[in-house]
């Protein structure tokens, strides 16, 4: 699984890697996990408004935090 964070850098978007990889962690789940700062490779996503969350080339969310039980979810699909 590659699952990409998108975003500059900002508290919000460290705090979205921050529960990705909680989670991914707590349920031993194979993953890559990229932090996404260039603004073309956001942009290429179509995503305007950071933070934004990427599973496996699928934009899940884009400009707010992910519940930890969404996040959840998305990741045992």
């Amino acid at each position: 699984m590659k699952i990409e964070v998108l975003g500059s850098g900002c508290a919000k978007c460290n705090k979205v890697k921050e529960i990705v990889q909680k989670l991914v962690n707590e349920n031993n789940i194979d993953a890559e996990i990229i932090k996404v700062e260039d603004i073309d490779k956001i942009l290429d996503y179509g995503v305007m408004v950071t933070p934004a969350l990427v599973i496996d080339g699928d934009v899940k969310i884009a400009g707010k935090i992910p519940s930890e039980d969404k996040v959840r979810e998305w990741l045992m699909q």
